[in-house]
């Protein structure tokens, strides 16, 4: 190995001017991929094309309306929405609302499709037409509606008459997806800009699926645009004050922005689109690559100080550091690659493009910064480094009170053990955004007041052609429908049977003794078809009957839940179903939130064999690479410290995991492992080189590694640290808990290590 590194070290210096142009070369070709690299803007980027959830989502949404909408609600500040002012806005915007792009219904108050009788003829009009000529009763007549009719209330209209709202909805032709999205949100802002100012009395939210995918967009796109730029900056000043040079600064700006612009390059020719969740790549790679270059850098300073050639110090420096950056870039990118684990595609996608970011940085280290330093003017001051003083210090103290800190390390790790089991695998969808994030507010307020986004849908199927219309199916829908609407998570159910005893009793002269499901097929399928003969073009029942009438849409908003309450309500459902449905009516519940909560549940699993797996070959990369079975798995102990006690405080403070913290373990095995290979590096290296004893090779590690340790810690928790102001929890979640698994990382390594190396590797008499 000392051969193979002297040649490699000699290598670089020889064809330096080469591997420049090299590296060059290989910037511009793979840089030109940047073009391919889009932007996803639908949230089932989050699904894989084969996930069963996702595919019955689907199944539904070909057969009756998309989901795709956005939600409008109006809130008058006087609490009432029953006053003309309101009712001209609402009349208003559910005129201008059809010309929103790719709008293929608008449902309000206003265009409620309201029934009655007059003498023998069924009436099929909407709620009001002309606002302005509404007088005293007939806004008395469309409150008394309002607040009674199962299809409105809690629905379009809050239960206390203070909010109405207006659902639109889209159906994109996906040709091209980010600009069609754009041009719906942007129309929509405009037009409720224009609204608000007209209606300064009115307040007005806007929710929806179609806000819900563009809410990603901009989370994603201010994550790239402000916290990258601020992270670079951060960790480049950082760099320059502990490093105190210019030409380093340079040359790891080029070493990070080259591996950035040829790892996202790679993944745009690989058809990679970025969303939120993997956008985060580009400043993982340049946090990295940072961490990858310091240690040569500051081994190459360390030999300037004391008068060593520059060349001489150069090839020193990639000779000392080649198997230890080469093992550190080996259990990172492992561990980025089992993100492969995730049963979401861009936790995949970030651990591919990071993975190769790493490697990419691992050769740049090694080839190219050596390289470009080698041409530029390093300026260092030929002194003794003080802070190797005060490490060597450090590690006599860490000596004498080896017994002392094991204690203390033995209780603070089953602490957080134990304070570890209080976190559960659980997760509220809409604070995947912060209060900062306006759709955030907007959702909080439709949940609040009509119910927002949480729907499920159940498409429940009749026997044959026209089965709707049967009296048992009817009465097994409605039952049903009555057990939904009895749970205490339920908002509002929108359900044919409600449909159907309106209409009954519209047929008997309006009297509500005969509010009740019609008693045979003949009259319930008349009404129907009477009923969608007098509908308006854009509100046919298409969203909520299939074609053939052979099954029917039932869609129950529920309050706010989490992942798991989600799962257990669905669970209720089904139970019931099985227990009072017949079996050709039994269905699965489907829905936006649903799909979600399904997938938080396999990824966490499917993160625990990727995480188990990235330890299993990371301990057996250790152990060939260190030569040493015993030190191998000692070096387990390190490794798996800092996650123990990061999760510890996460249960502490938090205990809802998400499916992004399910991956930070797998990710931070392959980070945290840098420090311990290059502490034990060290400690063999003057061990079997020089023949130390075990306390004077563990002083050697101590002053040899601890300053590059300390600045990639600097460095890594500064960029990682940036990425924690994401309004974006997936994003700032996973910042937060890496951070903290990598200080604690360097505590470890720097106390409990060195302690079980005094214990379990001792000299030998």
């Amino acid at each position: 190995m000392e051969r193979l590194e002297n040649y490699f070290s000699a290598w670089v210096l020889k064809y330096r001017a080469w591997i420049i142009a090299a590296t060059l070369i290989v910037l511009v070709v793979a840089g030109n991929g940047l073009r391919y690299l889009g932007f996803d803007t639908d949230y089932r980027v989050f699904f894989a094309a084969d996930n069963p959830e996702l595919m019955a989502y689907d199944a539904v949404e070909k057969t009756y309306t998309k989901f795709d909408n956005v939600f409008i609600l109006l809130a008058p500040k006087n609490g009432d929405i029953f006053q003309p002012d309101v009712l001209k806005l609402t009349e208003e915007i559910t005129t201008d609302a059809w010309q929103i792009p790719y709008s293929r219904r608008v449902d309000s108050l206003q265009n409620f499709q309201h029934t009655y009788a007059e003498d023998d003829d069924l009436i099929v009009e909407s709620l009001y037409e002309v606002s302005t000529s509404l007088q005293a009763d007939d806004i008395k007549k469309i409150k008394q509606i309002g607040l009674s009719d199962p299809l409105l209330v809690k629905r379009l209209v809050s239960v206390d008459g203070r909010v109405t709202a207006l659902n639109i909805t889209i159906e994109f032709p996906k040709v091209s997806p980010d600009a069609e999205l754009r041009e719906v949100v942007a129309k929509t802002r405009e037009m409720v800009s224009l609204y608000q100012e007209k209606y300064p009395t009115i307040d007005i939210y806007t929710t929806g699926i179609s806000l819900l995918n563009n809410a990603f967009v901009e989370a994603g796109e201010n994550d790239l645009t402000f916290l990258a730029p601020i992270s670079l900056l951060l960790m480049f000043i950082i760099t320059l004050v502990l490093l105190r040079s210019v030409s380093a600064v340079v040359g790891i700006t080029l070493v990070v922005i080259f591996s950035d612009v040829i790892a996202l390059g790679l993944g745009g020719y690989a058809g990679i689109k970025l969303t939120p969740a993997s956008i985060s790549s580009a400043q993982m790679i340049m946090v990295l690559a940072v961490a990858n270059s310091v240690h040569l850098l500051v081994t190459f300073m360390y030999s300037i100080q004391h008068k060593v050639a520059k060349r001489d110090a150069l090839l020193e420096s990639i000779r000392i550091n080649f198997h230890p950056i080469f093992l550190t870039s080996a259990t990172t990118i492992i561990g980025f690659l089992c993100l492969n684990f995730s049963e979401s595609p861009p936790f995949n996608d970030l651990g591919n493009l990071v993975a190769v970011g790493v490697f990419i940085s691992f050769c740049l280290s090694l080839t190219f910064l050596p390289s470009i330093i080698s041409y530029m003017p390093v300026r260092v001051k030929a002194a003794d480094d003080a802070s190797v003083e005060r490490l060597a210090k450090f590690s006599r103290f860490v000596i004498r009170q080896q017994n002392a800190i094991l204690v203390l390390s033995v209780v603070v790790v089953a602490a957080a053990a134990y304070a570890a089991s209080f976190n559960k695998p659980e997760e509220q969808f809409l604070k995947y955004f912060d209060e900062s994030v306006q759709f955030r507010v907007d959702s909080d307020f439709a949940n609040q007041s009509v119910g927002g986004l949480f729907q499920l849908s159940y498409s429940l199927p009749a026997k044959g052609k026209g089965g709707i219309s049967e009296p048992q199916y009817l009465k097994n829908l409605d039952g049903f429908a009555q057990w939904l609407k009895s749970q205490p998570e339920t908002i509002n159910t929108y359900v044919l049977s409600d449909t159907m005893r309106r209409l009954n009793m519209n047929m008997h002269g309006d009297d509500p003794a005969w509010y009740k499901l019609p008693d045979s097929r003949e009259l319930a399928a008349q009404y129907l078809l009477l009923y969608e003969m007098s509908l308006p073009y854009g509100l046919d029942l298409n969203n909520q009957v299939n074609i053939d009438k052979s099954a029917t849409l039932l869609v129950v908003g529920v309050k706010e839940m989490s992942n798991v309450e989600l799962l257990n309500f669905e669970q209720r459902a089904e139970a019931w179903m099985q227990a009072n449905l017949p079996a050709s009516m039994q269905t699965v519940g489907t829905g936006s939130m649903l799909i979600f909560s399904h997938l938080t549940e396999k990824n966490i699993k499917s993160m625990l064999s990727g995480s188990l797996l990235a330890l299993l070959l990371i301990s057996l990369i250790l152990v060939f690479a260190l030569r040493s079975i015993k030190i191998g798995l000692l070096s387990l102990i390190p490794n798996l410290v800092p996650v123990v006690i990061g999760f510890g405080l996460w249960g502490w403070l938090y205990q809802d995991v998400n499916m992004a913290l399910a991956s930070v373990v797998s990710m931070t095995l392959g980070i945290v492992v840098d420090y311990t290979v290059h502490f034990l590096s060290k400690y063999l290296r003057a061990k079997r080189e020089k023949g130390y004893s075990t306390e004077d090779s563990i002083a050697y590690a101590f002053t040899h590694v601890g300053k590059a340790l300390t600045i990639s810690t600097l460095i890594l928790s500064a960029g990682f640290g940036v990425l924690m102001l994401s309004p974006f929890a997936l994003n700032s979640d996973m910042a937060t808990l890496t951070t903290w698994i990598i200080m604690i990382a360097l505590v470890v390594d720097l106390l409990l290590l060195p302690i079980l190396l005094l214990k379990l590797d001792k000299d030998k008499k």
